[in-house]
């Protein structure tokens, strides 16, 4: 899940049970790129339009270091 916060953007992961914002974005939209968030994950957000609502619940890809 992506959701706005006071401190910016975060990313959810209930798998894991993790929330951490997000540092740095691919694309200046946020949706079809690569975002990196702060404990180092980087993770691929599908194609959505730029002014999608959040938060939303997403597919998103976590890459491995070598992506």
């Amino acid at each position: 899940m992506i959701r706005r916060t006071e401190a910016g953007l975060s990313a959810y992961v209930p798998k894991k049970d993790l929330e951490e914002p997000i540092i740095k974005f691919e694309n200046q939209d946020l949706w079809g790129g690569v975002v990196t968030l702060r404990n180092g994950w980087r993770l691929l957000l599908p194609d959505l339009p730029p002014h999608t609502r959040l938060p939303i619940t997403v597919e998103a890809r976590k890459l491995s270091d070598g992506d």
